[in-house]
């Protein structure tokens, strides 16, 4: 969560996310047309980029050295890539292909996975477990949970009844979070044993498509968009944990006799009732687009960054102790040259509370030093698996310089 890829119809961009007032461009590349997949390795060189002109081919760049370190090409179109420091995973529509990022090798092909037209997966970014989640079903709503270092499926989780929509997991890769094609509920297990550990309802009124899912970098805060107005943001909090009694207010009496009451209902009827609702929302003013949504902390504040699919960015404040409706604080223009863009509304939005504010400060994280722990695996590919066409690098990616290269901070 912080930098952005931006795929266009001339190549692809990349941002840095370091500043609320001011969107710095780290790259553009024109070499490559009409992008629709480009995917950083976190905050590297590193950079993974599929294109309609050659929707079955990938192709790995330094883009600092402007190189290409290698491409593979394979039996159907790309339809996602999710990377880690250990691993790299190509989703096609019936098969997922996993990398040895640190030389590009095959390691592993699943082979006749459920139809996923959508390239449904997610991959932990915690490269000690390399979690991957893909549809178990076309049908239901069942997740194949596979564990990407020891190349062995970790378990089933029958997660909702309807097919899947989508999958997230936290920073450490010990959550995920699922959405059914309904929309309706949002579900977080524990991985690897897949219990259920949080139920979120989102709304009753009426099916949405979950477009982005996307948990904070502490797992404090779960986010959810989709092609309504609306996006949650949910707190994963215990309702049954011991905390301070707060102040009497209309809504907490409401609260209390709700929760007194279910103990006289039905299961199914006090289960709803139990169930979260959303910590805070954003109402976006472009609703129906595509977007993908982000919980960053920039400049030492929490933030809420959407970005849509006609190329602009917002930046809101999330409040994380009271949570309610977020407030927008800067529109970035993705599509231009790279300058920042005034949100006209900006001067209508009411003053932040200073207690909140007046925290702001300007970044001063520092990079980290720690090492990388070194890796011992074989590499190569499995027998009886076909190897994809290829072009292998002079030499092995070297991701171990942490100049260029800097460890995830978590």
């Amino acid at each position: 969560c912080s930098s952005l890829a931006v795929g266009t119809t001339t190549g692809y961009r990349l941002f840095s996310l370091s500043s609320v007032e001011q969107l710095d461009q780290v790259h553009e590349s024109n070499e490559i047309p009409d992008v629709y997949i480009v995917e950083r390795l976190f905050s590297s060189s590193l950079v993974v980029v599929v294109s309609h002109a050659k929707p079955q081919q990938m192709n790995v760049y330094h883009f600092k050295k402007g190189t290409e370190i290698c491409n593979y090409s394979y039996s159907s179109n790309i339809l996602s890539i999710r990377l880690n420091r250990q691993r790299l995973v190509v989703c096609l529509e019936e098969s997922i292909y996993i990398h040895n990022i640190k030389d590009m090798k095959l390691l592993k092909t699943i082979l006749d996975t459920p139809p996923n037209t959508t390239g449904l997966c997610a991959l932990s970014i915690n490269h000690a477990n390399s979690y991957l989640a893909y549809p178990g079903s076309a049908t239901s709503g069942e997740i194949a949970l596979y564990d990407g270092n020891t190349l062995k499926t970790a378990c089933t989780i029958p997660a909702h009844d309807g097919p899947l929509a989508a999958l997230a997991f936290n920073s450490t890769g010990s959550k995920l979070a699922s959405a059914s094609e309904k929309g309706t509920v949002i579900r977080v297990f524990s991985i690897p044993g897949g219990q259920k550990l949080y139920e979120f309802r989102r709304g009753m009124k009426r099916y949405v498509n979950i477009s982005s899912l996307v948990f904070s970098m502490d797992s404090q805060f779960l986010c959810a968009s989709s092609n309504t107005e609306t996006v949650h943001i949910f707190k994963l909090e215990h309702l049954t944990d011991s905390r301070p009694e707060e102040p009497p207010t209309w809504s907490g009496y409401m609260g209390k006799m709700f929760q007194a009451a279910t103990n006289y209902l039905p299961a199914q009827v006090s289960g709803m009732m139990s169930q979260d609702r959303a910590f805070a929302t954003v109402r976006l003013n472009i609703p129906g687009q595509r977007n993908i949504c982000a919980l960053s902390t920039i400049q030492k504040l929490p933030r809420l960054l959407v970005t849509t699919s006609d190329g602009h960015l917002y930046i809101y404040n999330l409040d994380p102790q009271d949570g309610g409706e977020c407030v927008l604080i800067k529109n970035h223009s993705l599509l231009g040259s790279g300058k920042m863009e005034e949100n006209k509304e900006n001067d209508l939005q009411p003053p932040v509370p200073q207690s909140y504010a007046a925290t702001v400060a300007r970044q001063s994280t520092v990079p980290s030093t720690s090492t990388m722990p070194g890796y011992s695996e074989d590499g190569g590919a499995l027998r009886g698996e076909v190897i994809p066409e290829h072009e292998f690098a002079t030499g092995p990616v070297c991701l171990d310089d942490e100049n260029e290269f800097p460890p995830v901070s978590i």
